[in-house]
């Protein structure tokens, strides 16, 4: 199984989006903050892509976000099995 299509790592990408547009932050505007083309954010979003621990924890860092706060999510959640 991919890791892309593993619901904890849906939970992630749900969690990263929607902690941006809390923030209020555009897709292109995120980009912009990461160095990145927007393309790179609308592919992960849309699980097109798979993120890797640093570039998370980098968008993490642009929306004020505590990776810990999904790190621990996650946890909680696979406890639950």
């Amino acid at each position: 199984m991919k890791s892309l299509h593993v619901e904890s790592y849906k939970a992630l990408l749900n969690w990263l989006s929607s902690k941006r547009l809390l923030a209020g932050i555009t897709q292109q505007q995120l980009s912009k903050q990461l160095g990145r083309p927007q393309s790179f954010v609308s592919k992960y979003e849309n699980a097109e892509r798979r993120l890797d621990f640093i570039e998370t924890v980098e968008i993490c860092s642009v929306l004020n976000a505590d990776p810990h706060e999904i790190i621990n999510l996650l946890k909680d959640n696979s406890n639950d099995n």
